[in-house]
């Protein structure tokens, strides 16, 4: 890995430690998932992109996909 400093405005890193420590993740962990999720794919089908990205908590959230997702189930 390449370590980089960046400047956030205090309000914006307020919000990141806050939204990392609800995750459960680290702040430089919670950026790195924002970038890829705005960075264009390296070659992994597209869709690929949004894998994980749904933590619901539910072991059978596979199988509930459209309530997870939406809610609901359609």
């Amino acid at each position: 890995m390449i370590r980089t400093q960046i400047s956030l405005s205090e309000r914006d890193y307020a919000a990141a430690k806050a939204e990392s420590k609800r995750l459960g993740i680290s702040l430089a962990e919670l950026l790195r998932r924002s970038l890829q999720g705005v960075l264009p794919p390296t070659g992994r089908p597209a869709w690929m992109r949004f894998a994980g990205t749904v933590q619901s908590g539910d072991p059978r959230a596979s199988v509930r996909i459209d309530e997870v997702v939406y809610g609901h189930k359609p």
